[in-house]
């Protein structure tokens, strides 16, 4: 589909009913426009009938944190212990949040299981993931708990020099309020995680629904320990180099010993596994295929958020039916489209502009 075609999708799944002039007004374009994409889109199958109804589509399931994002970015050189000129700007973040709109803005059906509280930030963060046509019906909302917020520092090369999150209502995020949502996360085509979970709802996950493909990003070294008793219900999990080797008690000196270290992963039970390497690239190994892939060079704008794009990117393959190489590949452009953005989301994420990103590497 066309990013204009996937906007009109996002506005038809919010509001089936909505009239084609309101898409119009919406997206700043014609009537008649409008109803050429929408019949576009009803030949491709999208649309199924009157009342813009939507055929079936296969859909991910995102269970995890959702944040508001307050960045830090010097001007100059990061000077400890003073305070520095710079920019400071808030957008909505969270491991789990970042997946799920990625996620929708590259096309597929997503829908988000997280915890916000009934303030400003939360409800920026809902009116942000409606917009970008993620499905919020399972969220709760609550009065006595304030929204996630999650400060960091960048230096001079824009990487994070620090941060602290406040994340105490994701435990509200219960084993109960998990299985409310049974159906919804039964049905999925495919189930993400992240490490952000209670130890308690990550094993009520990965213990009922390994049935399922089970994505699962790892987040840091001290909430990766919370997946060691589960890494058998794992499909496809998501570390760097030094929490994979928390995981496994392992040390990797030469990335000759990369694949000694995926394949204990496999003996574990993990399917697939995504080893971030920073600069020097990604570490796959699927079913005894294995690669490093070398990173695609670009200019950093901010490091917040490239990881969870590549997991989206990942997530989206699976979902289109992609090869693991296809996979790895996509899911390293939507990574540059995330680092090329101030924002923990760039707006101009789509499935055309990773493409592009690909196109342009390999000129």
């Amino acid at each position: 589909m066309t990013e204009r075609e996937l906007e009109i999708l996002a506005l038809l799944k919010r509001n089936p009913l909505i009239a084609q002039q309101s898409i119009a007004e919406k997206l700043g374009i014609s009537r008649s426009a409008v109803a050429g994409h929408i019949m576009n889109l009803t030949h491709k199958g999208v649309i199924k009938g009157k009342g813009y109804i939507l055929a079936e589509a296969r859909y991910t399931v995102v269970i995890g944190g959702a944040n508001m994002d307050i960045l830090g970015c010097p001007v100059g050189p990061l000077q400890i212990g003073d305070s520095n000129p710079g920019s400071v700007t808030c957008s909505p973040g969270g491991v789990g949040r970042n997946i799920a709109e990625n996620l929708a803005r590259l096309g597929s059906d997503t829908h988000l299981i997280s915890a916000l509280g009934k303030d400003t930030y939360g409800q920026m963060i809902m009116e942000q993931c409606q917009q970008a046509g993620i499905d919020m019906k399972a969220c709760i909302e609550l009065n006595d708990y304030s929204t996630s917020t999650y400060l960091s520092v960048l230096d001079s090369d824009s990487d994070m020099h620090v941060a602290i999150n406040d994340m105490a209502i994701l435990e509200r995020l219960s084993v109960a309020v998990l299985k409310s949502q049974e159906e919804i996360i039964r049905r999925a085509d495919l189930i993400v995680v992240d490490a952000n979970l209670s130890a308690e709802s990550l094993e009520y996950i990965l213990s009922n629904f390994s049935d399922r493909p089970i994505f699962v990003d790892t987040v840091s070294c001290a909430k990766a320990k919370k997946l060691a008793p589960f890494l058998s219900s794992i499909h496809t999990l998501k570390p760097n180099l030094k929490e994979a080797e928390q995981l496994s008690g392992m040390t990797i000196t030469d990335a000759c010993e990369l694949p000694a270290l995926a394949n204990w992963f496999h003996s574990q039970g993990v399917k697939r596994i995504f080893l971030s390497m920073g600069s020097d690239g990604v570490f796959y190994s699927d079913e005894g295929v294995q690669a490093l892939v070398p990173a695609i060079a670009t200019q950093m704008v901010n490091a917040n958020g490239a990881g969870d794009a590549f997991l989206a990117g990942l997530a989206h393959g699976w979902i289109q039916g992609w090869t693991t190489e296809e996979s790895t590949k996509f899911a390293m452009g939507a990574a540059v489209v995330a680092l090329s953005h101030i924002a923990t989301i760039n707006p101009n994420m789509s499935e055309i502009s990773v493409k592009r990103v690909i196109k342009e590497s390999l000129c």
